[in-house]
């Protein structure tokens, strides 16, 4: 089963491809794989929740030094995010990009499915190299389709993405990993962590920083600007960086290092500078996006402040606060691509970009915009929205820890998201309209809208199973 998470995704794009001169059919195959991928990760969850760990060897690169899958809770709950919104980014991707006719459709579905593949390749990894080789993998995947336009501006963003995310990958991870097993003498993620006692003090301060940084798709300053020069991708792409796959694989890679390479005792020391600089991302990230005028571009401002509310509640590590982190990692998926489908729509139904541009367009996109003010609830962090469930453990960790600079992030990190947030919301419904009157965009895509803004707020009623997973780890 563990081989069918990584074989559905690649066959996916293969039949894609096959059927390039046959829309609807290449559509059914994304749509099947998508569905087909969900319900083995779905079957594997049974297992995971009955205490079972799945396990599969794919090779040995030398003795002790392995390509091996595992899944365990936190794997579970980032392929079950990844899977499950391949779906409905799918079913919104089929509106979006035969609404704006776009080209090089065929190329678009194969690399989505194969960022998928290597989003769920980090999910199961089972060690530092494995989640290592998919990390990388869903670099080069994603690439062609931030540069999907093929004009300089995307040509631009995509030397920005690349030169980012691999020199960051190079420079810093593989020699964190090759420091790790020099030390440890292992790559595998273990409870607990695998350094305790083999390494200490600023040399444990500094492996900790190789690994923050290197993991550039957390996108800690400064190391964010791949993510705004994304931005020049279609607005599908955008919610697959933002919300599916790629970030989710930088915090998720985060988290899974500070809880199964450091440990929750051992990392304390080793990551107490962290907080630090992921609350100045936050408040950082926050002012920019406060400022930026063009919608997508205060998106993704708003998604580099989003993730480090990830690093720094993990990095906290109270047991509360990794309940918040994790937690985040979910709430932060289902509020961001329900805010990215809506800029999505706006575009595609009215041609508008900038915020500015915004007056009086909710009453006439009443769906869109009603499912984009329940996304910025979840992002200031408000019920009856799914963010308010993950900031109330964050808070409650940083209330545990005592780590008072984290609660004063939080609290002024809230008003600045209300900030940059509500007043979208107000000008799309409460100013006069000015020029063209504008319906909804094709229903294929306010459907995908409606049903990921339904998830954010059953997210607030309904949390067993994500906090269940979420309390396993800490």
């Amino acid at each position: 089963m563990l081989g069918l998470c990584l074989a559905i995704p690649a066959a996916g794009a293969a039949l894609v491809a096959l059927l390039h001169g046959r829309p609807n059919l290449r559509e059914a195959a994304t749509l099947a794989s998508a569905s087909a991928l969900f319900g083995v990760v779905a079957a594997l969850a049974g297992l995971v929740f009955d205490g079972a760990r799945p396990a599969l060897l794919l090779g040995e690169v030398m003795p002790g030094l392995a390509i091996a899958l595992e899944l365990e809770p936190l794997g579970l709950l980032f392929a079950l995010v990844a899977s499950g919104l391949w779906f409905v980014s799918a079913v919104y991707s089929i509106g979006y990009m035969r609404g704006n006719d776009e080209p090089h459709q065929t190329r678009f579905y194969a690399c989505f499915a194969l960022a998928i593949g290597g989003a769920i390749g980090v999910a199961l990894a089972g060690n530092l190299l494995t989640m290592y080789l998919f990390y990388e993998l869903l670099t080069f995947v994603t690439w062609p389709l931030v540069t999907h336009h093929g004009d300089e501006a995307a040509k631009r963003g995509g030397r920005t993405y690349l030169s980012l995310l691999l020199g960051t990958s190079m420079l810093f991870l593989l020699p964190a990993m090759a420091i790790t097993w020099w030390v440890a003498g292992t790559l595998d993620f273990t409870v607990g962590g695998i350094l305790a006692g083999k390494i200490d003090g600023a040399a444990a301060a500094g492996l900790a920083a190789l690994y923050a940084f290197g993991i550039g798709k957390a996108a800690l300053m400064p190391v964010h600007r791949w993510l705004p020069a994304a931005m020049v991708a279609p607005t599908p792409v955008s919610a697959l960086l933002h919300a599916v796959a790629v970030v989710k694989a930088g915090v998720f890679c985060v988290v899974k290092v500070v809880l199964y390479v450091f440990g929750l005792e051992f990392g304390a020391a080793a990551f107490a500078w962290l907080p630090w600089v992921a609350g100045v991302t936050i408040l950082a990230a926050s002012v920019v996006a406060l400022r930026a005028d063009n919608l997508k571009r205060r998106l993704a401002y708003s998604t580099v402040s989003q993730l480090s509310y990830v690093v720094m509640a993990a990095a906290i590590l109270a047991p509360l606060s990794v309940v918040g982190a994790v937690l985040h990692i979910v709430a932060h998926a289902l509020g961001k691509i329900t805010l990215f489908f809506a800029a999505g729509a706006i575009y595609t139904a009215a041609h508008k970009t900038e915020v500015s541009q915004l007056d009086g367009l909710g009453r006439r996109m009443p769906w869109t915009f009603a499912a984009f003010g329940i996304g910025a609830l979840s992002m200031i962090g408000l019920p009856p929205a799914a963010g308010f469930v993950s900031k109330w453990f964050m808070i409650s960790g940083a209330l545990q820890a005592e780590h008072w600079a984290a609660l004063a992030v939080i609290a002024a990190s809230t008003l600045l998201n209300a900030g940059y947030f509500l007043p979208i919301v107000y000008r799309a419904f409460f100013r006069e309209a000015a020029g063209a009157q504008h319906g909804e965009a094709p229903w294929l895509m306010v459907a995908a809208l409606i049903f990921t803004a339904a998830l954010t707020v059953a997210m607030f009623f309904c949390a067993d199973v994500p906090i269940a997973l979420a309390r396993s780890l800490a």
